[in-house]
């Protein structure tokens, strides 16, 4: 595994192979000596840098259990983990990373051996633990080679947080599976024109960023600008990519972004595949070998065909057995499959819109938004209404120097109507400078529906 760590300045520090071991070695034995044993739960909320990579790998050597949390947990939420948790130690701070001389004890584990902690996003309520198993880490060869398409040699950029499970699969383990360069940055306030500098200068072989970050790269006004040939894949998971956000990027540097859907219960489930060509909106096929069923509009799975499924909400039986019934993975997530087998996202089934009759997924009013020149970004609920049940409401952030207005209202909503169908048109529009989030970056509409409850809509 080589490393290439990004600073503050955009400078890049390279690490060999041997440091990285080296370093984690000394981090494991420096562990070992804290009292972490196998199946200790370890708390980790370092930055993205090189002494969160390699905890990560001493932690998964000494058999414990790491969970990974994102930098920007409050000390409520951090104390909330802590304690459901049960965790042994609490790693918080790059002075808080312990090194040692000597070597730590390598026990010999089975596959199925607890290996890590990750905690969902917190879109159905309250945040879960996923417990899973030293098989993950082998069992993501193939979302790494099918989806993903890392080859040995390449250079890998995933920019999502150390709180994300996709910070295990596509930062942590290209470079643990196969001869990659891993790119780390460490926190800054993401700037679209610095990243597109960034990516022009770092020239990473495959690079998997969130669909917001797509999205405003693409409405930044560098975009377009640079030289980006150097990217062979360029990958976007978390949330739904929309279609206008593909085709610029396309036309921009013909670069094809393929998406790909999977939870942090589930891993990878479906995608655009390597060589697949993209049908934009779309999050592509199953992940070859995993079977996947619609079943009233929600995408569930056949728990033995995904090799990365969890082992089990955290000591929480009845949660875990809820999402199983049936015998099948209920991902809680509505789509349509069309005639060739791909898979539309159409919202969460608890955001799904009902008005006057028609259901309408919030997935595609925010896309119909998106492709408006003056939207950055929207979050779609349903609001209250006396006469429909419910009518479209979105959240709106503008691009930079726009200004929300009746003209604008009037303006998106005859957009909306015109790009989509026009019962799903946003009759309540609310300018907001920023959407309400979750620790790992999904928007949060439970959070939408709850402000405007209390302003009594």
């Amino acid at each position: 595994m080589r490393v290439a760590v990004l600073d503050a300045d955009g400078g890049v520090h390279r690490v060999s192979p041997e440091q990285v071991d080296e370093l984690s070695r000394r981090v494991a034995a420096g562990l070992y000596e804290r009292g972490a044993r196998p199946g200790d739960v370890v708390l980790v909320r370092l930055p993205k840098g090189l002494e969160w990579l390699c905890t990560i790998r001493a932690l998964y050597r000494l058999g414990a259990i790491a969970l990974p949390c994102p930098e920007q947990l409050t000390d409520r939420d951090l104390a909330d983990r802590l304690d459901r948790s049960g965790a042994a130690l609490a790693l918080v701070d790059v002075a808080d990373v312990p090194l040692a001389a000597g070597e730590a004890p390598r026990p010999a584990l089975p596959d199925e051996a607890p290996a890590f902690l990750l905690y969902t996003s917190g879109t159905e309520g309250k945040p879960k633990g996923a417990l899973h198993a030293r098989r993950y880490v082998e069992a993501n060869r193939l979302q790494l080679e099918r989806w993903m398409g890392v080859r040995g040699g390449d250079r890998v950029w995933c920019t999502a947080g150390t709180g994300w499970s996709k910070s295990l699969r596509n930062v942590w383990l290209p470079g643990e599976l196969y001869d990659t360069e891993v790119v780390l940055q460490a926190a800054v306030r993401f700037d679209p024109d610095r990243r597109l500098a960034e990516l022009a200068a770092v020239r990473p072989d495959v690079v998997c960023m969130a669909p917001t970050e797509y999205r405003l790269c693409a409405k930044a006004g560098s975009f377009g600008v640079g030289d980006l040939s150097g990217v062979r894949e360029a990958l976007a998971a978390g949330e739904a990519l929309d279609a206008a956000t593909v085709e610029a990027w396309r036309a921009a540097y013909g670069i094809v972004i393929r998406d790909g859907y999977g939870q942090t219960e589930t891993g990878a489930v479906t995608g655009v595949l390597v060589g697949e060509a993209p049908v934009p909106g779309s999050m592509g096929h199953p992940l070859p070998g995993v079977a996947v069923h619609v079943v009233d509009g929600e995408l569930c799975a056949e728990p033995a065909s995904l090799p990365t499924l969890f082992s089990g909400y955290w000591h929480d039986e009845d949660a875990t057995r809820a999402k199983l019934a049936g015998g099948l993975w209920h991902t809680g997530d509505l789509v349509e499959r069309d005639e060739d087998g791909r898979l539309w996202f159409k919202g969460r089934r608890d955001d799904v819109i009902s008005s006057a009759g028609y259901r309408i997924g919030p997935g595609e009013v925010e896309e119909a938004l998106a492709s408006h020149p003056a939207v950055l970004e929207s979050a779609v609920v349903g609001r209250r209404d006396a006469v429909r049940g419910a009518i479209v409401h979105a959240d709106v952030v503008l691009r930079p120097g726009q200004v929300g207005d009746d003209h604008h209202v009037a303006d998106l909503q005859e957009h909306a109507r015109n790009v989509s169908a026009p019962y799903r048109y946003p009759r309540s529009i609310r300018f907001v400078d920023e959407l309400p989030r979750t620790a790992t970056g999904k928007v949060r509409r439970a959070a939408v529906r709850e402000s405007l409850d209390e302003l009594g809509s």
